[in-house]
């Protein structure tokens, strides 16, 4: 970590601001500190832990907490209306992007679920430190998991369509839907979901600063005949 006042605090502080402003996301100032705040840990416990493979700061802020900030307005925008806002993150790994979903928005219930010991007790670390309160991580694998149900599920680099759905479908509420993250669209992945579930929509994402495919997969049960 570089000490306080090294000249790469302030160029991730405006990188991360030029980013949001680009997603046309408003961030208050606790929030963009507390962003900076997990990447600052996730690069701390990366040391020891190796919870990702990307190393460098700037990277780590564009590949995961920008690429995590494109979902928190496609999900605000599903949620606007409900009552209940409980998020489960499939195999969140370091909370990416539970941790962020939670961070920005404080109204959401987020439950941050992986195999993973070293990364579920990461996400701990992080909703008691930065603070996130509505952030909890669960070691568990998702097969095994009993928790109420959730409004929706979200997964990043998690699996295929079919085995997300298989691995958490008991998790999810019946009229609640995946949100799965991916790069080029899946449409092999999509033409073998399970005969009982749809892809209703897909939204394609442009991550600023990552010259990269992205696309958020919408998926749910089929309605009844």
């Amino acid at each position: 970590m570089p000490p306080d006042g090294a000249p790469e605090g302030p160029a991730l502080d405006s990188s991360l601001r030029r980013a949001c402003d680009a997603l046309q996301l408003e961030v208050s100032l606790p929030q963009q500190a507390a962003l900076l705040a997990y990447l600052g840990l996730l690069r701390k416990w990366n040391a020891t832990y190796n919870l990702t493979a990307v190393r460098q700061p700037d990277r780590m802020l564009t590949h995961h907490i920008v690429d995590s900030l494109c979902v928190v307005a496609p999900l605000r925008r599903h949620l606007q209306t409900a009552t209940v806002r409980h998020v489960a993150d499939a195999g969140s790994g370091a909370g990416l992007p539970g941790a962020v979903l939670a961070l920005m928005c404080p109204d959401f219930h987020v439950t941050c679920v992986d195999s993973v010991g070293k990364k579920v007790a990461f996400v701990r670390q992080v909703a008691a430190e930065v603070p996130i309160p509505n952030l909890r991580a669960v070691h568990s694998r998702l097969e095994r998991l009993r928790e109420p149900r959730s409004e929706v599920i979200t997964s990043r680099a998690f699996a295929t369509l079919a085995d997300m759905v298989e691995a958490t479908r008991h998790l999810l509420a019946r009229e609640g839907v995946w949100l799965a993250m991916k790069g080029k669209l899946p449409t092999s992945e999509i033409a073998a979901l399970p005969a009982d579930v749809e892809m209703f929509h897909v939204e394609r994402l442009s991550v600023p600063g990552l010259d990269a495919e992205r696309c958020l997969v919408w998926l749910r049960h089929k309605a009844a005949l």
